[in-house]
């Protein structure tokens, strides 16, 4: 499995240099969320469910590209079902609880 931090400790990359990098990451994450949160106070629920879609559909695209092609080379024909069925799990609760 090629997981990010192995191909940056493989690049010759130091610790302290990717605790950093995720660190950074990390707390830009955070200070999105707050402008959002404020950016988008008052806005229609149709807006806000856009704008989640988007980014769940982003997340899930960055997954499809990352996790499938390692998964494909220990569950082959499996993969596309697994996938699905952990969206599905993710996804159900939140919306048959709302």
């Amino acid at each position: 499995m090629n997981r990010p931090c192995v191909g940056m400790r493989k690049g010759g990359r130091s610790a302290a240099y990717i605790f950093g990098v995720w660190c950074t990451i990390a707390i830009l994450s955070g200070l999105a969320a707050l402008v959002g949160n404020v950016a988008l106070a008052g806005t229609s629920p149709e807006m806000i469910a856009a704008s989640t879609a988007v980014a769940a559909g982003a997340i899930l695209a960055m997954l499809a590209d990352t996790i499938p092609p390692e998964a494909f080379e220990t569950a082959h024909e499996y993969a596309g079902p697994i996938t699905v069925a952990g969206f599905l799990c993710a996804f159900l609760p939140a919306t048959l609880g709302s």
